[in-house]
């Protein structure tokens, strides 16, 4: 639907950083000087309310799933790696005896770590180069048995992953300890992840928490997933994932124009609905301001968007308070016609129409 961009409404555009060439219409092509405006009404909360519930279900599929419970080797770990009754090949004796592989693989009974080189490829002796990227402990180990089955017979090896060095996942944000956290034989998930991070400070927005994997990045609000009974511990992270935890100070949204004390306002948990924001600034103002044009500008990916509320309509403040606003968003009530003409005629005799009026007063 079109509507008349307003001076005082493309200032606002300006202001916030939201209009430029590509932002305010050309009014070479557009002499009108006609916007794009989306009124807030029922269908716009519907198909809205929609589009985000569209959005979680497809981020949480992508994001949920059963952990693979098996540890495949990558380049940069540290195996450890006994054959069976040959010391010549280990660091250490280790006889065939009850509980011996326990503790070769608790570290107590530690021999020769090995590294798996940049190729996922294993050195060792009689055996030569055998490839072990991508192959749990016991796939590993059954290749390099058959690798030095040229030399022995019968080998028996027991490989073990010492250190967990190839695959991690980095933290940052509003955590305790950002930084890198390697992802060990236990599969890491989203709540073990913050918690080996030190967990979220009281500074972090936990309605906000961005997992970046690949290109693609992924909003998750954690208390909702509370509310919705849905087990943060089924979101796993995968080795590259980048989760990090922003800051509640971002989550703002700016109220200016005509109400009682244009201001910005900090969310509540990543929420605020239009209402909330309209009336934490004090309201619109009585005298001043027009309520048939209330409006929401909002930073989009090909542009700002304008969404317009009448608030003289019936039902208009039920409406708003079911407009959820989003970060940086700006809401912006114009000045109503005859605010407008007493500004523009104070500019135009600045202190004579104030003698006028005070001039007619008994």
């Amino acid at each position: 639907m079109k509507f008349p961009l307003t001076g005082a409404l493309a200032t606002a555009l300006l202001a916030c950083g939201c209009a430029g060439p590509a932002a305010l219409p050309d009014r070479s092509t557009d002499p009108g000087g006609q916007a794009e405006l989306t009124v807030i009404d029922q269908p716009l909360l519907h198909a809205q309310q929609q589009e985000r519930e569209r959005r979680r279900i497809d981020d949480l599929a992508a994001l949920r799933g059963a952990p693979n419970p098996v540890y495949l080797i990558g380049a940069g770990d540290v195996l450890t790696v006994f054959v069976w009754d040959h010391p010549e090949l280990n660091g250490r004796v280790l006889t065939s005896t009850p509980g011996a592989a326990d503790a070769l693989v608790s570290g107590s009974g530690t021999s020769n770590a090995l590294l798996v080189d940049h190729d996922g490829m294993l050195h060792f002796p009689y055996a030569g180069m055998v490839r072990v990227a991508g192959l749990s402990e016991s796939q590993a180990a059954a290749a390099l048995a058959k690798a030095l089955s040229k030399y022995l017979q019968s080998p028996r090896v027991t490989l073990a992953v010492q250190g967990y060095r190839s695959k991690r996942v980095y933290i940052d944000g509003e955590v305790k300890n950002p930084g890198l956290y390697p992802v060990n034989d236990i599969p890491m998930n989203l709540p073990e992840a913050l918690h080996r991070a030190g967990g979220v400070l009281p500074t972090g927005d936990r309605s906000r928490v961005v997992l970046e994997r690949g290109k693609r990045r992924y909003l998750i609000d954690l208390r909702e997933l509370n509310g919705q009974d849905i087990n943060a511990s089924t979101i796993m992270l995968v080795d590259g994932d980048r989760l990090q935890v922003g800051a509640r100070e971002q989550s703002r949204v700016f109220v200016t124009g005509e109400v009682q004390t244009p201001r910005a306002l900090s969310m509540h948990d990543g929420r605020m609905s239009l209402n909330e924001a309209l009336g934490e600034s004090g309201g619109m103002n009585p005298t001043t301001s027009e309520p048939s044009q209330v409006y929401v500008v909002r930073r989009g990916a090909r542009g700002p968007q304008v969404f317009q509320l009448d608030a003289r309509a019936p039902g208009a403040m039920a409406i708003a308070e079911q407009f959820e606003l989003e970060p940086k968003d700006l809401v912006y009530v114009s000045p109503s016609a005859l605010a407008n003409w007493h500004r523009k005629l104070s500019l135009l005799f600045p202190g004579e129409l104030s003698s006028a009026i005070s001039a007619t007063k008994p």
